[in-house]
């Protein structure tokens, strides 16, 4: 049996699994992700409360993101990064990365 994508028939089972999604904040993947913003931030000199006035949020928002205490959606992750002056692109490489690894 085969999928219908656009023109194009692909075999059933083209697709390769993906990882398992990342469904809480304490994954090791989403973690590493936090750290490298909190990296930026403070390589940048920046305080939390810094931070939370670029964004327009409380400085406890930040607090909360880099300590895992709430997650970080991808709306959010791109305003975060554009506050900090980071390619979202890195921090997502970054990501793919670490799921490349672990699959390994």
């Amino acid at each position: 049996m085969s999928s219908y994508l656009g023109a194009i028939l692909l075999p059933r089972g083209f697709y390769n699994r993906v990882d398992a999604m990342i469904k809480h904040i304490n994954d090791s993947r989403y973690k590493a992700l936090i750290d490298w913003l909190k990296a930026a931030r403070k390589e940048q000199g920046l305080t939390v409360r810094d931070l939370g006035e670029l964004l327009g949020e409380p400085h406890q928002f930040v607090v909360r993101i880099e300590t895992c205490e709430r997650k970080l959606n991808v709306f959010e992750y791109v305003q975060y990064c554009e506050a900090l002056k980071l390619d979202t692109s890195v921090g997502l490489s970054k990501l793919k990365e670490l799921s490349f690894i672990s699959r390994a």
